[in-house]
């Protein structure tokens, strides 16, 4: 069975929680990527996508400038280790609807070591046009269903 280290993609860029969004929203445009982890020091605390850019800071007034990462990133993300299975990677992705999970250390220091992305599952896979192949898909499939929106009250 495949391991996450197989396939990760390491040496991953992050931000700090107290940089601002206008330089988040830099990286992403240099990096062409629309999510970051989001590290103190290595440990990740969090991670930020350009759409908590725009739909948890902009939407509500917030200036890129003056807004820091920490402010609306989402925290306590879902997380996974080296040494894991890759279908069991694929069961969490498929669960919590997102296509990338960090790869964190098994200590308390959750040292950031890479990400995996459902594309590293498609192309990397065992025998990507295979089970990994195949498995890739269905996940896809559940990560593209709509989810309710998660609103507080």
């Amino acid at each position: 069975m495949q391991k996450v280290s197989e396939i990760m993609t390491r040496d991953v860029r992050s931000i700090a929680p107290r940089e601002n969004l206008r330089r988040a929203a830099q990286m992403m445009n240099e990096l062409e990527v629309g999510v970051l982890p989001v590290c103190d020091g290595r440990r990740l605390v969090g991670m930020l996508t350009d759409r908590d850019i725009v739909v948890r800071a902009t939407a509500a007034g917030r200036a890129p400038e003056d807004a820091c990462v920490a402010e609306v990133m989402s925290e306590q993300p879902r997380c996974c280790f080296e040494d894991q299975p890759i279908d069991e990677v694929m069961q969490q992705m498929a669960d919590c609807q997102v296509r990338r999970i960090p790869v964190v250390s098994h200590d308390d220091t959750r040292e950031l070591l890479g990400i995996v992305a459902l594309g590293d599952v498609a192309t990397r896979g065992d025998a990507a046009a295979g089970d990994a192949g195949a498995g890739a898909g269905e996940v896809l499939k559940e990560v593209s269903e709509p989810a309710p929106p998660q609103r507080s009250s």
